[in-house]
Formats: structure tokens, sequence, C-alpha cells
């Protein structure tokens, strides 16, 4: 078993339905073999909700049902994403005006 990452790299994104196909056939064809080639990125993989998400805002509960993709990037540390490899590959940006997203970085506790 390979050891526990410093720390992970949660990217979640929501995207426009018809623009779905293309998103997925970038993310696996280009986005992601080009993610874990980049220095200091151990390991990606990808995720797709199977079910809807139970969101809580202070007491508030509710659901949503958007189709939500997760990936989840384990990195040496946090300096994997000032690579100037990974700086080149990163962004989506032919999908901006179709996508709703969360990018974050959680250290290892």
């Amino acid at each position: 078993m390979s050891e526990a990452a410093a720390c992970v790299l949660v990217v979640t994104a929501e995207i426009d339905p018809d623009q779905e196909e293309a998103w997925n056939t970038w993310y696996d064809e280009v986005h992601l073999p080009d993610a874990l080639a980049c220095p200091g990125v151990l390991r990606g993989q990808r995720y797709l909700a199977a079910r809807p998400a139970s969101l809580t805002d202070h007491g508030t509960f509710a659901s949503d049902d958007a189709r939500t993709y997760v990936t989840i990037y384990e990195l040496a540390s946090p300096e994997a994403l000032d690579t100037p490899e990974f700086q080149a590959m990163r962004g989506w940006y032919q999908f901006v005006p179709h996508i709703k997203a969360r990018t974050q970085v959680y250290l290892r506790r």
C-alpha cells in the first residue's frame, strides 16, 4: 500500500448537461493525464456523485440534484501547484461559461 499523501487537491465541478460529454472527454483524455505528469502530483482519481448532495447551512437542510464530478489529486506538497508544469496545464477555460466549480487544497493532519 502506498504512503498517504501530504495533501490533496479536491476539485468539484457541475457542468451544464449539454457540455457534459465534451467535458468528460477533455478531462479524461487531456486534463487528467497532463495533471498526473506534473512534478509532485502523485495520483488522481475522478468520481461522479451517486446521489443528490445533502446540504446543511446553519441548521437549514436541503439537497441538490446537480450531477457533481469530484477529482481528488494526491500531492507531495502544496508547492506541486506552483510548478511551471502545473501552471501551464491548469484551468478549463473553454468550459468557464458552462461550469460551477470549487478547488481547494487540504493538508493531512
